[in-house]
């Protein structure tokens, strides 16, 4: 029997449009635009200013603090400006614009093909390595890669677990790279577990990618103490929590994080950067972004280079259907609508869907009539419609008291909704607010 977890879940249609499709490098822009925030924790601090000539690779800004990450720059070029754009979340942050001139790498970067799978390295010097080339992680939440592998002292690490479920409708950017890179990334997990100090990993597929699979299967045959592990296809697998209970059968408790239970959790886009940054001295400056739709004339695979607007890889794709209705990064449940097309790519975009105006449109929310199926449908065990009303009538004890703080944005109450009650978006808001309530109360 196919391993899953146990708490809630949904089965939304899979639409993976893409699958199969083989990565293509898309051209480079004529400008790009890197913002500063790429990831969770304080915006990285500007090292260049307007008229710098900068290579790939060159450090635009540095990592300032420990929750922070170094960015560099994706192009070649002269810097136009240091300015304020708008990015993924539709608010606007200072980015740095680069008119592109060639394309031209800083001399340390080793480009290469030849496949490197041993580098006697300590633990600290990886670290080190994968924190000089601001990696973060690449399955959407984009924390920094290297704080994650500084467990707090009263913990440590058992297991590494490789998020590879890709459960997240329409996206195949994970599934891609796996059939393309499986040698990297198994190199890149070697290297993980050797910085946490742990003799296993785990790599969760959902099964319905099978040819990744079996793919994974016959190359972890060459590296001790990792294993391939199919998962039954279930959403939100990729969550955090869900894959370790699904993996490891350990629960990890509200307000935990994963190390609490031994474990690192790690995607496996990231796991290929880490190769990249270690063995390559490549910082993080491309990632691979799924373009798709059911309306989309060529659903793809990108490489893309960070900063690249979206409206770059919508023509690369066959230009934007008539009928879309809402562009949204990431995928359909736990991705952001767009304000425009000339949002920049970012670290943790993964996909762009260009969604039908029928798919798009909101139904009309009627009264809760208490049937219960968002509570059944939650894969953290909280009640939606009571955070709900909390949220509703700023009852933030209550929103508190109910584990408010627990839920992980999913959208699966939402789907399930015969009300079309938009409790994710209420529950996102509530959820900040109560964040913020308990930080200022700590402080």
């Amino acid at each position: 029997m196919l391993k899953t977890f146990h708490i809630g879940g949904i089965h939304p249609p899979e639409n993976k449009l893409s699958a199969g499709q083989k990565i293509t490098q898309l051209n480079l822009p004529k400008q790009v635009i890197i913002p500063l925030a790429q990831h969770i924790g304080a915006p990285a601090s500007v090292t260049v200013r307007k008229g710098d000539e900068v290579k790939v690779g060159t450090l635009l800004a540095k990592a300032n603090g420990y929750v922070s990450a170094n960015i560099h720059s994706s192009v070649s070029g002269k810097i136009n400006k240091v300015d304020s754009a708008f990015d993924t979340s539709g608010y606007s942050h200072t980015a740095i614009y680069i008119d592109v001139e060639g394309d031209v790498w800083e001399d340390y970067i080793d480009r290469s093909d030849t496949l490197i799978k041993d580098k006697l390295m300590t633990p600290q010097q990886i670290i080190d390595k994968i924190a000089d080339a601001g990696i973060v992680g690449l399955g959407g939440a984009a924390f920094p890669t290297h704080v994650k592998l500084y467990p707090p002292p009263e913990c440590w690490a058992t297991v590494l677990i490789i998020n590879a479920a890709e459960c997240e409708p329409y996206l195949t950017s994970d599934h891609a790279l796996m059939m393309e890179k499986g040698e990297e990334i198994m190199s890149g997990i070697n290297l993980l577990m050797s910085a946490t100090r742990v003799g296993e990993a785990l790599i969760g597929i959902e099964n319905n990618k099978q040819d990744a699979i079996r793919h994974m299967q016959q190359l972890a045959k060459e590296y001790r103490g990792i294993k391939v592990v199919p998962l039954k296809t279930k959403y939100p697998q990729g969550g955090e929590k869900q894959l370790i209970e699904a993996l490891i059968h350990r629960q990890v408790k509200s307000g935990e994080l994963p190390i609490s239970v031994g474990a690192v959790v790690q995607n496996v886009g990231t796991a290929f950067a880490v190769y990249e940054a270690v063995m390559k001295r490549k910082p993080l400056i491309e990632r691979v972004v799924t373009v798709t739709g059911k309306d989309v004339a060529r659903p793809s695979n990108f490489l893309v280079r960070i900063g690249t607007p979206i409206s770059q890889l919508i023509e690369a794709a066959g230009g934007l259907p008539a009928n879309t209705g809402k562009i949204v990064s990431g995928g359909p449940m736990m991705g952001r609508g767009l304000t425009g097309t000339e949002i920049p790519v970012v670290k943790g975009t993964s996909g762009v869907l260009l969604l039908p105006e029928k798919d798009a449109k909101r139904k009309p929310a009627r009264d809760c009539i208490r049937c219960a199926k968002c509570i059944d449908v939650c894969p953290m065990g909280i009640n939606p419609t009571a955070l709900m009303t909390a949220t509703e009538f700023s009852n933030w004890e209550a929103a508190e008291q109910n584990h408010i703080t627990d839920c992980i944005e999913c959208g699966s109450c939402a789907y399930i909704c015969p009300a079309n009650r938009p409790l994710t978006d209420y529950l996102r808001m509530g959820k900040r607010k109560v964040m913020g309530i308990i930080k200022s109360r700590k402080a």
